[in-house]
């Protein structure tokens, strides 16, 4: 595999392709950046605080990105993803640590998350396809959790990755096409419950019920299980565009999902200064009151999004994904709601509506709606505590 010094960045929203600007090895181990001529010139800034539009050469932290910009580093595969690089990469002989960072962006190519995409492109998979069965799809995944991949392994890494290798996650998931949009759909993970996908299906119904936008999606059909969730992605076919820039906090702090160092107060200050829009702040306070009440504590950094609307040429808030019964480190919730992450009450709820400019009778209307509609829809999963007193 030909090891990568420089990279072009494009951004392709599915019509046209146009030249953000090139990353190049800096000291062999930072991924530096400047933006084109013609973007500077007619382009906007894809990470609004770590690369403002201007004519100049950005070099990253080393932290916590493996000297990468968060706004690349998204594009990057994780969790489930990674593995299947990484086991790839093992059996054509290639030691994963000797890879770059560019290396690794150029293996995702065209074929990442949102709107950016790299050349030169490198290719790792060949062109197969699964069949078009859920349950051996699923079968498959399990294989490679199982695998250590000896010279007479089976599994059929290529075409897994070829359906969503590129994709982040802890979950295996792919990509495909249902009456001609792009969909993901997930499977368990090894951690897992064989019933996480009714149990996402029914979060994702019960959010929708409580005012939270998100994305279209269905539970298919199994002999396995009670079924595969899956949903039409966002950055695809959205705002009338057929790819959509996206950012994740992570990408847009600067900052590691893995390392839970944040606060919703800091999530929702976020969101005004990105969007410039109260509303958007307040569907933010709704997701944050939908997973306190849900149970739904790995709410790092990389599961929440904002999409730039060329149109209109401003940020919105992504639709809500990765909603299901979780805990992150130590059964906490991985952002924090006022300062707490272990038994968030009312109080720390109403206090971050009060920081952050929500009028109390607005946040208490929310905070009411969503525990009833949760309590009504979810206790199958959740048990009860004192936020249900």
């Amino acid at each position: 595999m030909k090891k990568i010094e420089r990279l072009s960045v494009f951004f392709n929203n599915g019509n046209k392709k146009r030249l953000v600007g090139t990353l190049a090895l800096y000291k062999n181990r930072f991924a530096a950046f400047s933006y084109s001529d013609e973007w500077l010139s007619s382009g906007f800034s894809i990470s609004p605080f770590s690369l403002p539009l201007e004519k100049k050469v950005f070099i990253p932290e080393w932290d916590p990105f493996y000297g990468l910009h968060g706004i690349f580093n998204d594009s990057l595969p994780d969790g489930w993803g990674r593995l299947l690089v990484d086991r790839m990469l093992l059996r054509e002989g290639i030691a994963p640590e000797s890879l770059s960072v560019l290396d690794r962006l150029a293996i995702v190519g065209s074929n990442g998350m949102g709107a950016l995409v790299y050349e030169p492109e490198s290719f790792l998979s060949d062109s197969s396809v699964l069949p078009f069965d859920y349950d051996e799809i699923c079968d498959e995944c399990e294989r490679i959790f199982n695998s250590e991949l000896s010279q007479s392994s089976n599994v059929n890494l290529d075409s897994i990755f070829a359906a969503g290798g590129s994709s982040g996650g802890a979950r295996p998931k792919v990509f495909t096409k249902i009456d001609g949009e792009d969909w993901i759909v997930k499977f368990p993970s090894t951690v897992d419950s064989k019933e996480i996908g009714r149990q996402e299906y029914e979060y994702n119904c019960c959010a929708k019920k409580c005012g939270i936008t998100v994305n279209d999606f269905n539970l298919f059909s199994s002999k396995k299980c009670s079924g595969y969730f899956g949903t039409k992605r966002f950055d695809r076919n959205f705002l009338g565009k057929k790819r959509v820039l996206m950012a994740s906090a992570s990408a847009l702090l600067e900052t590691s999902h893995r390392i839970p160092n944040l606060d919703y107060n800091i999530l929702l200050l976020l969101t005004l200064q990105i969007t410039k829009n109260s509303l958007e702040v307040e569907k933010l306070f709704r997701l944050m009151c939908f997973n306190v009440f849900a149970h739904n504590r790995d709410d790092h950094s990389k599961n929440f999004s904002w999409l730039y609307d060329e149109a209109e040429s401003q940020w919105i808030l992504s639709p809500a994904y990765d909603l299901t019964y979780s805990n992150s480190i130590n059964g906490e919730h991985a952002t924090t709601i006022d300062g707490e992450g272990k038994t968030p009450s009312i109080e720390n709820i109403m206090a971050v509506a009060q920081k952050n400019g929500i009028k109390q009778s607005k946040a208490r209307e929310i905070v009411e709606e969503i525990k009833a509609v949760v309590s009504d829809n979810l206790s199958e999963w959740i048990t009860a505590t004192s936020l249900w007193a």
